[in-house]
């Protein structure tokens, strides 16, 4: 298994456990998670989620050899259905990432509640640079955050951002010692054991409520989008060059 869910003390644990592939996720993974995730949204006794990978990485995005030969097609594909059920989460989630967050890895914790990270964290959003585009509406999210400018820099660009750069684009709220940091974001997540859920449940979605819509026309539109610039040529050839080790050549586009 390549996630494991463990619940203890009102906490459900989902751990990106892939180490062997830096946590790259496949699309079996995205599935295990979102079934994980509902699975806590049933469960009475959970009062929080918690997102974990490795002590020295976090995630390395997709499994790009995986997600060629199972490309999200449409809205049933497992990596929507995780973007559904994280999105949708009514319960607090609370995510603890230790080095590499790439694509995804990054791009989860917008829509999570608490996001705790290592002094040794980086992150990147480097669809850009894969002849992609945006991706779970970090188009509009990443400059609600952090402002046009910055945003522009990290998502036209795709450079990649410290911990501090991180923290300064409002995307973690704590930067914490490597070994501190899962500890610490368990005991902020047992601390809703002691909250009153159905208050907790509701100002979650009160806080989120203003651009609830607009977030899902974002991610139905970056999703279109996505699809269907998988299929061109500059896609291609990032791809490719990324399978053979290799810098793309980009000149050749218009």
């Amino acid at each position: 298994m390549s996630i494991r869910t463990e619940t203890a003390d009102g906490v459900m644990r989902i751990e990106i456990a892939r180490p062997e592939k830096k946590n790259a996720i496949t699309m079996a993974m995205y599935q295990q998670m979102a079934d994980a995730i509902a699975a806590a949204h049933d469960d009475g006794g959970v009062r929080a989620i918690l997102i974990h990978g490795q002590p020295d990485i976090f995630t390395a995005g997709n499994d790009l050899e995986d997600f060629m030969k199972h490309p999200a097609q449409s809205m049933d594909a497992p990596v929507f259905k995780f973007i559904q059920t994280l999105g949708y989460a009514e319960k607090p989630v609370v995510a603890a990432v230790n080095g590499a967050a790439v694509g995804i890895g990054t791009t989860m914790l917008l829509h999570c509640d608490l996001v705790y990270c290592a002094d040794n964290a980086m992150f990147s959003m480097p669809f850009v640079t894969l002849g992609l585009c945006t991706e779970f509406a970090s188009s509009l999210l990443v400059p609600l955050a952090a402002g046009y400018h910055k945003a522009a820099e990290k998502l036209l660009l795709g450079d990649p951002l410290s911990a501090e750069e991180a923290l300064e684009m409002k995307i973690v709220n704590r930067i914490l010692p490597p070994d501190e940091v899962l500890a610490y974001a368990q005991k902020q997540a047992a601390r809703f054991n002691a909250l009153p859920p159905a208050s907790v449940r509701e100002t979650k979605r009160l806080m989120k409520a203003g651009w609830k819509s607009v977030v899902e026309k974002i991610i139905m539109d970056e999703a279109q989008t996505f699809g269907r610039m998988l299929k061109s040529p500059e896609a291609k050839e990032a791809f490719t060059a990324f399978f053979e080790r290799r810098k793309p050549d980009f000149s050749r586009f218009a």
